[in-house]
């Protein structure tokens, strides 16, 4: 906390801070569920929200392949992959974002639309615009994200491959389990560190 956040907390009687506080969070998801309402036009009929999420999966896959050509083929030949968009803002104390994306197994060509949620912690302002890409080489493992979601915890902080490692062929993504591959995409290109704090990927009922 610096000398400005100390002085506000010291001049501010608790039940002020307290409502303050709560202010912010409140702030965080509204901002946050608009956003995603913007990404997604959440406002359309189930069919053009799927039509919508569609085309942020194919421009979100044609971006990772300009940025990192290697990972077509991995895509291509892994039992399926999953794709999303989340938005991302921090105020102050805490923050709020969502995000919906789309699986595809590969073999069946089946699709199942997803949600994402994140809760962060911590001071300071800051925007994240990001996507996500899943790659399972496992048939299990895609079942099993599709069937029950996923849960990254608050701290899950890891590097990206570099070229040359052990698992070259999939430079640029982190390794969040053996056979699960995530690459993450900002607004500044193929990020080479992923810290997902507090994330959790669940079916989008109204969608499927």
């Amino acid at each position: 906390m610096n000398s400005v956040h100390r002085f506000v907390a010291a001049a501010m009687p608790n039940h002020y801070l307290l409502r303050a506080t709560a202010f912010l969070l409140v702030a965080g998801l509204v901002l946050a569920n608009t956003a995603e309402a913007s990404l997604f036009k959440k406002e359309g009929t189930p069919d053009q929200q799927r039509a919508e999420i569609r085309k942020v999966r194919d421009q979100t896959l044609a971006e990772l392949y300009r940025l990192q050509p290697s990972a077509k083929a991995q895509i291509q030949k892994a039992a399926g992959y999953a794709v999303f968009s989340n938005f991302g803002m921090k105020i102050l104390v805490a923050g709020g974002g969502s995000g919906r994306g789309i699986v595809v197994d590969q073999k069946t060509k089946r699709e199942t639309f997803m949600r994402m949620a994140e809760v962060q912690a911590g001071l300071g302002f800051g925007v994240k615009n990001f996507r996500v890409v899943w790659v399972f080489e496992k048939k299990s493992d895609l079942n099993r994200f599709v069937a029950s979601g996923w849960e990254l915890g608050a701290q899950s902080t890891a590097s990206a491959q570099a070229a040359g490692q052990g698992a070259s062929v999939f430079a640029g993504a982190v390794s969040v389990t053996p056979g699960v591959w995530l690459y993450q995409l900002t607004d500044d290109g193929l990020a080479l560190e992923l810290t997902a704090k507090g994330t959790k990927y669940y079916r989008d009922d109204a969608l499927n």
